[in-house]
């Protein structure tokens, strides 16, 4: 689990990251990043809507194996910046551990961030 300097605190910081941020985008779902100087820590949010499944145990298991491989990989970044995930596909909570990773791996990449 992420340290809790590095999660959002509040709404309305992360819709500052969906309106002042770049995105990229792949099968799995969206990364949105801002580079914000004033804030020296990463900060990271998994957003996973109800419609992707009804109930909120699966919405966790989701949110918490997104969150495991960003800390995995924070060590890793170029840059402190701000980071919102978003997604849409059911099938990130039962997908294999390794498939997993390099979909979120390929968002940090082509986001820049690794």
């Amino acid at each position: 689990m992420l340290a809790k300097l590095n999660r959002f605190h509040g709404h309305q910081s992360v819709r500052r990251i969906y309106k002042q941020g770049r995105s990229q985008r792949n099968e799995l779902g969206s990364l949105h990043v801002y580079v914000d100087p004033k804030h020296p820590a990463v900060h990271v949010a998994v957003v996973v809507s109800k419609k992707v499944h009804k109930s909120a145990v699966v919405r966790n298991r989701i949110r918490r194996r997104v969150y495991e491989l960003v800390r995995v990989h924070m060590a890793e970044f170029k840059q402190q910046a701000n980071l919102v995930f978003t997604i849409y596909q059911l099938e990130a909570a039962s997908m294999p551990a390794e498939k997993l990773a390099a979909e979120v791996k390929n968002l940090l990449e082509r986001s820049k961030i690794l």
